[in-house]
């Protein structure tokens, strides 16, 4: 039990992969693109909103509250701005040895748990998810985020269509001053 105990103790002590995530808290501005529509070459949506980031529990985790505005279609099937809201969780599990995350909007009802890792060559975070949006319909997901520098940062999501891997969102943050 003494060497159990031991080993937790051991296991809750933060580390560089910790103050990494601690790094990016702040207020942040981003813009986003996503294509919703099949074809390849239509253009994206956009729209703006605003982060931020900040450490919890002594920074073992960081979380992320989003707000911003988006152009959904409504009952009448016309384009209307539409209020979004979301939060994730970030951490690294030292037991596991990756990085895990936690996802939640008001886009739907489900919360996302993806794993990933971090390479420090390009200074980017790979995390990997399966999401299911309507029922039977299970999509793999792979979120690619690049720390330019202390004031930007970008994010990519690819979806699994069809056995093909497809880009539908790409987000740019600039810290605010």
């Amino acid at each position: 039990m003494q060497k159990m105990m031991q080993q937790m103790m051991e296991m809750s002590k933060l580390n560089e992969n910790h103050k990494l995530l601690s790094s990016l808290d702040g207020d942040w501005d981003y813009s986003i693109k996503f294509w919703m529509n099949p074809d390849p070459n239509a253009k994206p949506q956009e729209s703006k909103g605003t982060a931020t980031r900040k450490s919890i529990m002594g920074g073992r985790y960081c979380t992320m509250d989003v707000s911003g505005k988006m152009q959904m279609p409504g009952e009448d099937g016309k384009m209307k701005d539409v209020m979004f809201k979301g939060m994730g969780i970030e951490g690294y599990d030292n037991v596991k040895k990756k990085f895990v995350a936690s996802w939640i909007d008001s886009m739907g009802t489900g919360i996302e748990f993806s794993e990933g890792t971090y390479d420090p060559a390009t200074k980017s975070f790979t995390y990997t998810s399966e999401m299911e949006v309507v029922p039977g319909m299970k999509t793999s997901v792979r979120e690619v985020i690049k720390i330019a520098d202390n004031n930007h940062m970008s994010l990519e999501w690819y979806e699994n269509q069809g056995g093909q891997e497809k880009k539908t969102m790409e987000i740019s943050y600039t810290k605010k001053k």
